[in-house]
């Protein structure tokens, strides 16, 4: 079972809009252990540096990109589960992408939607969707297929 201590998000950039942090709040509140690390707008390899930085021994790096590939919330739960053993850092990008160096070492590479959305919202769509994948593998009833 999916444990949201063993995730992190890793966010370049600040929220800074209200109903982005409001519907963080809700979900972080959901998902206790859950934990969010900002990193400061840079450059694409400035950013990267202060990501490696960052990651915990042990810690598999997951980067979400639009070259990522994609999955339905069922398999995205089913995919947290399978790795529920591990500890996990998902890092979302700024507005120039992820350095190419950091996509070539990640364990996967993920793409929330074919579109390209904002840091913020990114963020907001992955926690959701780590919710939404926590309570589909509890047989919860927010998930309806």
């Amino acid at each position: 079972m999916i444990n949201p201590s063993r995730l992190r998000v890793i966010a370049v950039g600040k929220v800074r809009k209200r109903w982005v942090s409001d519907g963080l709040a809700l979900y972080l509140k959901r998902l206790p252990g859950l934990g969010i690390v900002e990193v400061k707008d840079s450059t694409p390899e400035k950013e990267a540096d202060a990501i490696w930085a960052l990651l915990l021994p042990g810690e598999r790096l997951v980067v979400l990109t639009e070259e990522g590939g994609h999955f339905d919330s069922v398999g995205f739960a089913h995919w947290l589960d399978g790795l529920a053993s591990d500890r996990i850092a998902l890092v979302i990008g700024g507005a120039e992408g992820l350095a190419p160096s950091l996509k070539a070492k990640a364990m996967a590479m993920l793409s929330l939607s074919p579109m390209t959305f904002p840091h913020e919202l990114a963020r907001l769509l992955l926690v959701e969707q780590i919710y939404r994948g926590v309570t589909i593998l509890q047989g919860g009833p927010y998930h309806k297929a």
